[in-house]
């Protein structure tokens, strides 16, 4: 029986079993920790600076200021990581020390404070990922209001034109690296192991050390509004040579997008490992259910496309700080080559941040229209289709760079090709649907609503994939409405599907559904009143980008940033019913929704290592319909195993 208080770690403990004196607690991993140990490292950045400087004997070419604003934003981080015992384990394990075992003891079934300490279990990890997201979208969310308050009439309101830029780039920032890539990490932290049959995914430390990378990024970018000259102005591309150029905040958003980075790679290392791996008995690579295929097709995308956003933030920070000419074109330096290395990362990563979002789609609409979702191995079939053509479409971003002529016509083709594998999709859903039993809790409004905003989105999209068009249109309003409608309209959407399904399991308790139906109307009017007419007033010659624009929009500008306070309202209902519904909901039953796949065959929340037996995988996870279909046995009954497979047979 234990006798000391789940989330004292075993370090803070005298043999008696009492907490440790205040000293020892000090240097046990922790938050006693932290402050002093990041600054311990913040100070040997400084120092590394100074000695390096003193080397180099002060030579005035370089960037000091830059140099030590890179060297603490390197170092301050890796100390709050050692503070928080991310390293614990690694640094025992060299050292020859004993180490001691991960950490699977209450999967925060015991007290709130699991989820802010090291913890090694998957489900603490991915509402750990859930909730760090929710605050960051939030945080971009007060930043997006802040923008249209100043773009509802013409002329200056509020803010002049370097702070607005600081206000839509950090927004911008913080909603693609800090809430949509790592929300989608998140839920499929939580379920993929459970999907599969896993007790865990394949490396808990690392996936530890993967989470706490987050908040470092995003506090990063928070923090640039606190630089002298404000924060980063070049928006969410950071493009040279403006990011070389521009203010000291520029050198946060350099450094944020590499934690980030690294986080995701990690991340989706340990989900190829785990999926590839740690499968159970049965469950074959067309036995998964198609959010482990969405998955694992997303950590290829981000293990081969992350790493060039990495070098391009690199390549600035170096001609920023050592004045080196990779982007700077007055030295030599060639500027469109940023805006290439950028886009072969940041087209795919439209894709990681909407492949999960197809996974948890499918998910919901087969089992709320009871039937197996619509060509199920063209669908897995069609995400690595994606996979593959996601790398050959990046220079339709490029369209009116500059760049070389010969590339737009093979550009517009391949953009136009790879809506062929997306529309496969969108054509099994409304075939899913088509006769099924719909149950229209909040799950399904939130999916359905993302088939149909996701197609709006796509529609733009082949408009824009369009030479003559994307040049007619370009850096204007319609294509901030079409980015609007697919990566809130489509992964908004269905992450909001995907909280609101897996909420029973991941919690034990169930939402308020009255609550839940009211945020997704709020939202999907409030979205649509904000971002449709984006479209008209950006054919008419809306430019983006700019704090002040002609008289002649700010009639539209005016309602569209009414609605958009209608839309920043919509949230409220969910953060209010997911906390008190936490808190004291009705207890949720272990499969609420009836469906197929492995995590709503054990209790909500699962056990510790989420199967009490390994489960025997039979057949496939959306035979909704067929008599007698069962995707997995937990007690290895062979008579059921054969009756199963006589039953398919006929």
């Amino acid at each position: 029986m234990r006798t000391e208080e789940p989330w004292v770690s075993s370090t803070e403990l005298s043999p008696a079993g009492r907490k440790a004196p205040g000293w020892r607690r000090a240097l046990a991993p922790g938050w006693l920790r932290v402050p002093w140990m990041t600054a311990l490292f913040f100070g040997i950045g400084l120092g590394i600076v100074v000695g390096i400087r003193a080397l180099a004997g002060w030579d005035p070419v370089w960037d000091w200021r830059a140099i030590t604003t890179v060297a603490t934003l390197t170092t301050a981080p890796i100390g709050f990581l050692a503070g928080i015992g991310a390293f614990d384990y690694w640094v025992r394990y060299a050292i020859g020390s004993p180490t001691a075992p991960e950490d699977h003891s209450s999967h925060g079934a015991y007290s709130w404070r699991d989820y802010f300490r090291v913890n090694t279990d998957h489900k603490v990890i991915g509402i750990q990922y859930v909730s760090t997201t929710i605050f960051f979208f939030l945080a971009g969310g007060l930043l997006a209001m802040m923008v249209r308050a100043e773009l509802a009439q013409p002329g200056t309101q509020f803010f002049d034109s370097q702070t607005y830029n600081g206000l839509f780039s950090v927004h911008a920032s913080l909603m693609i690296f800090l809430f949509v890539i790592p929300a989608f990490a998140g839920l499929a932290n939580y379920v993929i192991p459970l999907m599969i049959g896993a007790p865990d995914m394949a490396f808990p430390r690392l996936n530890a050390l993967s989470f706490w990378l987050l908040p470092i990024a995003g506090i990063m970018m928070l923090s640039s509004f606190l630089v002298p000259g404000g924060a980063f102005g070049a928006g969410w591309t950071g493009y040279a040579p403006l990011s070389v150029v521009g203010t000291d905040g520029n050198i946060f958003f350099n450094m944020g997008v590499q934690w980030a980075g690294a986080s995701s790679i990690m991340t989706a290392l340990n989900f190829l490992v785990t999926i590839i791996t740690m499968r159970a008995p049965g469950m074959t690579f067309w036995r998964m259910p198609l959010l482990v295929w969405a998955n694992f097709t997303t950590s290829l995308l981000v293990v081969v496309a992350t790493p060039f956003i990495a070098g391009s933030q690199f390549f600035v920070l170096f001609d920023r700080v050592m004045h080196t000419n990779f982007f700077l074109p007055g030295d030599g330096g060639y500027t469109l080559a940023y805006q290439h290395i950028f886009w072969f990362y940041s087209h795919p990563a439209v894709y990681i941040m909407m492949l999960p979002g197809f996974g948890i789609a499918s998910e919901v609409i087969s089992v709320m229209a009871r039937k197996p979702i619509f060509g199920y191995r063209l669908m897995a079939l069609s995400l690595m289709a994606i996979l593959v053509l996601g790398f050959s479409v990046w220079a339709h971003h490029m369209f009116v760079s500059g760049m070389a002529t010969y590339l737009r016509v093979p550009m517009m083709i391949t953009t136009l090709l790879i809506a062929v594998p997306t529309g496969i999709k969108v054509f099994s859903w409304l075939a899913t649907l088509w006769e099924g039993k719909l149950n229209l809790s909040t799950p399904m409004l939130w999916a359905l609503g993302f088939v149909s905003m996701f197609v709006i989105g796509g529609l733009s999209g082949i408009y824009l994939g369009a030479v003559p068009i994307d040049i007619a249109v370009s850096d204007t309003y319609f294509v901030v409405a079409h980015i609007h409608y697919v990566l809130l309209g489509g992964s908004l959407f269905t992450i909001f599907a995907g909280i609101y399904y897996w909420f029973p399991k991941m919690t034990g308790r169930q939402y308020s559904e009255r609550l839940g139906k009211t945020h997704f109307w709020l939202t999907f009017v409030g979205f649509n009143l904000t971002f449709f007419p984006m479209h008209l007033i950006g054919v008419q010659g809306m430019p983006r980008r700019v704090a002040d624009y002609d008289p002649q929009f700010g009639d539209w500008n005016l309602f569209i940033s009414i609605s958009s306070f209608l839309l920043g309202a919509s949230f409220i209902v969910f953060v209010y019913n997911m906390i008190v519904s936490w808190a004291r909901g009705p207890a949720a039953e272990a499969n609420p929704w009836r469906a197929m796949t492995l995590e709503w065959q054990v209790s909500s929340p699962p056990p510790i290592f989420n199967f009490d037996e390994i489960p025997q995988v039979v057949g496939n996870p959306y035979e909704y319909g067929v008599p007698g279909a069962r995707h997995a046995l937990l007690n290895g009954d062979q008579a059921a195993v054969e009756e199963r497979e006589r039953v398919r047979a006929r």
